[in-house]
């Protein structure tokens, strides 16, 4: 077995080094740019007079860091080949590499910095499972239409599951779709409820809405996904609803009386709900990198800052109560580590196997892998929280401030144990399979091979 990353992941880690240095770094630190990333980074991000949005300078820095990486044929990596991606067969694995990598480096890591800031779900290095739903459920029309626009940033969307009184529970969903004849005389729907925590709406040009279309609550089929353009009549943002890190761009949505053609249709009806699934996977995956990486920059920053802080006239680190709570976090992060950049190789080898044989590469991934995609994603962000908290207290005051990063990273990566699927829901995944109430597949193939001996 080898255990080193293979040397175009390296190679590709080492072309982002030189890219951030020369390039990302000096854009962050022109002009005033620090006071994004800085002590004051939370009061320059937020207009507190403007229901807690995210200020225009902000994002549009954020904007240049992406158009610079996109020139220099990074943030695109991840996106299908003939939109520009790498079309790497060992996608997850790269992927995971680089969250990791962003997350832990020593300079720009923590998620606080221009090449890599996590609380906008911003990276050089782009996540946009808008264009994988477009790419691999719209039709072509839609493809043509909308993937070039999100790649150019006229298009962003948001992804409309969640509602004000239902979340873990997707099949239970108060918004309904019902089929109706548009005054054009064309066939159309109308789209009654709502939804909340829809991230990025501020910006939005369409919102996907999931809806019930048909059965009954509990039903996983039933609902389909919408393609709903944000100025349709009847889309009323509610509220942006303020959180434990600010600013906030998580808008609560109404929908009333929306009507849509059924050309607005993303994937099938009735089966929406695999849509929302299908990206699950590879975003939890790199969250866990990210949640790792994290945890490993809190534990190196502690250690750094115990060894030169000197209290009763001997090093901090010299004291057992300091070490050895971070030997724990050492020690959780390394095995965490390899845990999921095996997953990632793994699922990698379903995905290729899958689409060699014209199967559903999400749905093999979910059978045989979900349960250890779920073991990374829960503890990656728990112990990215129990890093960021153990620096906080080894720092003392200056950890608790705001001139030090990890009262911003413990804000942020608390909020990885709520999203993509709550730590809850991810160890109840966990235990079906551990206690055979799921099953991979796996046991029934060695059964088979065991009879034929």
């Amino acid at each position: 077995m080898n255990f080193e990353l293979p040397s175009d992941v390296q190679d590709f880690l080492s072309r982002i080094d030189t890219f951030i240095n020369e390039t990302i770094l000096p854009l962050q630190q022109a002009d005033d740019n620090n006071r994004f990333f800085d002590y004051r980074r939370e009061a320059s991000r937020t207009q507190w007079d403007n229901e807690g949005l995210p200020t225009k300078e902000w994002e549009v820095l954020l904007g240049k860091a992406k158009t610079l990486a996109d020139a220099a044929g990074f943030y695109r990596f991840a996106v299908p080949k003939e939109y520009g991606g790498s079309g790497s067969s060992s996608l997850n694995l790269h992927m995971c590499a680089v969250r990791y990598h962003l997350t832990s480096h020593p300079v720009y890591g923590g998620g606080v910095s221009l090449a890599n800031d996590l609380q906008s779900e911003h990276s050089i290095v782009g996540n946009i499972p808008f264009i994988i739903l477009i790419y691999h459920y719209g039709t072509q029309e839609q493809k043509d239409k909308l993937i070039p626009a999100t790649l150019s940033g006229e298009v962003k969307a948001t992804f409309g599951l969640t509602e004000i009184h239902h979340g873990s529970d997707a099949t239970h969903m108060d918004t309904v779709a019902r089929r109706i004849t548009l005054p054009t005389g064309e066939p159309g729907y109308e789209i009654d409820g709502n939804k909340k925590w829809q991230t990025g709406m501020h910006h939005a040009s369409h919102l996907i809405v999931f809806a019930r279309t048909s059965g009954k609550a509990g039903d996983a089929k039933g609902i389909t996904a919408f393609l709903v353009p944000r100025h349709t009549p009847g889309v009323e943002v509610a509220s942006y609803e303020w959180t434990l890190n600010m600013p906030t761009d998580h808008a609560t949505v109404i929908l009333d009386n929306v009507r849509v053609p059924a050309s607005a249709i993303l994937g099938p009806v009735d089966n929406g709900l695999a849509i929302a699934q299908s990206f699950t996977h590879e975003n939890r995956i790199r969250q866990a990198a990210s949640s790792c990486g994290a945890a490993r920059y809190c534990i190196d920053r502690s250690v750094e800052y115990a060894n030169r802080r000197q209290v009763f006239g001997k090093p901090l680190s010299r004291n057992q109560a300091i070490q050895w709570p971070l030997v724990e976090l050492s020690t959780q992060a390394e095995m965490l580590r390899l845990l999921i950049l095996r997953t990632a190789v793994e699922m990698d080898k379903v995905d290729s196997e899958a689409r060699a044989v014209g199967i559903s590469p999400w749905v093999a991934i979910e059978k045989r892998l979900g349960h250890k995609i779920g073991m990374c994603n829960y503890y990656a962000a728990r112990l990215a929280c129990q890093a960021a908290d153990r620096a906080m207290q080894i720092h003392g005051g200056n950890g608790y401030s705001r001139h030090y990063p990890f009262e911003h990273m413990w804000r942020h990566f608390r909020r990885y144990r709520i999203t993509e699927g709550s730590e809850e829901v991810q160890i109840r995944k966990v235990a079906a399979y551990l206690f055979g109430y799921k099953t991979t597949g796996e046991e029934v193939q060695v059964k088979q091979n065991d009879a034929k001996l």
